[in-house]
């Protein structure tokens, strides 16, 4: 059996991340690709943990955040139930909203960002992604977009998004030649988006089939 591809959803708060996953996941199960959605924080208690620390509900030290984050990721990776190393080796492809990316862009643009990539390195060394997919937005357009959504999180103010949209390119820069990164606008209208991402899918999936 083939192994399953791993795909990942990077982008700043706003971008458009969750629906044009969902989006895509829909499109690779109507070509015949079985599918499995997942996220970071994930649902596991690390997970939990982080949610609260998001919301606000627990005032948490960044390095602490970043260390909470390292940990779901592991279990992410290696969970007997739903891991996605499990999934992958059944021959499903696993599409992700977030990756350790998210980690070197948010946590690294806080804290030293050689400590969290070195944090990052075993999950790095376990599994890294076929595609990397980042969702490029403004810091302006985002603020409104999640003005439009209503509650914010610790990360959601305009010079925090723009300063993690700016070492999303650092980081991109500094693996470029060990990472299949592809940037994507993220639209206005979410169907346009949607279409370079079939594009992509399309020469993942289906290149040099008739």
């Amino acid at each position: 059996m083939a192994k399953g591809k791993f795909i990942v959803f990077e982008g700043t708060d706003g971008s458009g991340k969750s629906t044009q996953m969902q989006l895509l996941g829909k499109y690779l199960k109507e070509h015949g690709v079985p599918c499995y959605l997942t996220h970071e924080p994930t649902d596991s208690p690390f997970g939990a943990l982080l949610r609260a620390c998001m919301n606000g509900r627990i005032d948490a030290d960044e390095r602490t955040i970043a260390l909470l984050f390292a940990a779901d990721r592991i279990d992410h990776i290696q969970n007997g139930v739903n891991g996605i190393k499990e999934k992958l080796e059944e021959g499903v492809t696993v599409l992700c909203d977030r990756y350790y990316f998210s980690s070197f862009a948010y946590n690294g643009g806080f804290v030293p960002l050689e400590w969290v990539v070195e944090l990052n390195r075993p999950a790095m060394e376990l599994l890294r992604p076929d595609l990397v997919i980042y969702l490029d937005l403004d810091a302006e357009e985002g603020m409104k977009r999640i003005a439009r959504r209503g509650e914010t999180e610790r990360y959601e103010s305009f010079e925090r998004q723009r300063k993690i949209r700016e070492q999303y390119f650092k980081v991109f820069a500094m693996f470029k030649d060990e990472e299949n990164i592809v940037i994507v606008k993220s639209e206005a209208k979410k169907e346009e988006t949607q279409a370079n991402l079939h594009r992509l899918a399309d020469d993942l999936f289906f290149k040099g089939e008739a």
